[in-house]
């Protein structure tokens, strides 16, 4: 098994720059995950100095990609191109500024057959800025495709 840190970012998810949400995948274990991102101001969700509510989101959709990646990787396969299915319960208090460091942390809930139930969170400090159920949804497509 591979180490994280030793696993480059662009071999975890099928995003690409300026389009990827996550700096680093920090931990993963079966239940599970958590990555970082510093908000920049060149970052597509930036407006007015701050990460847009649809950029949480994405930011949350990719923690899920960087896990099922990681799992992928781990296992000889092919890393898959997965699709949000649906988000429930989405609170967000407050979207980020330029400069911080936000902290995003999915726990399983749920997987059958191709479809994962993770319920999310990102922080900033101690800070709950976005919570939410997410649904995605693996196709049978391979990112590298």
């Amino acid at each position: 098994m591979r180490a994280i840190q030793d696993i480059p970012l662009k071999e975890l998810i099928p995003q690409r720059p300026p389009f990827v949400m996550i700096d680093r995948l920090v931990s993963s274990d079966a239940v599970f995950s958590v990555t970082e991102l510093e908000v920049r101001p060149d970052n597509l969700f930036v407006d007015n100095g701050r990460m847009t509510a649809a950029g949480l989101v994405e930011n949350i959709a990719q923690t899920c990609a960087a896990r099922i990646g990681y799992i992928n990787l781990n296992s000889g396969e092919a890393v898959k191109i997965g699709v949000i299915g649906s988000i429930s319960n989405l609170n967000i208090a407050r979207t980020p500024k330029v400069g911080e460091h936000l902290v995003t942390t999915i726990k399983l809930l749920e997987e059958v057959f191709q479809v994962t139930l993770v319920e999310a969170m990102v922080k900033s400090d101690d800070e709950v800025l976005a919570q939410c159920n997410m649904k995605i949804a693996l196709t049978d497509m391979d990112s590298k495709d």
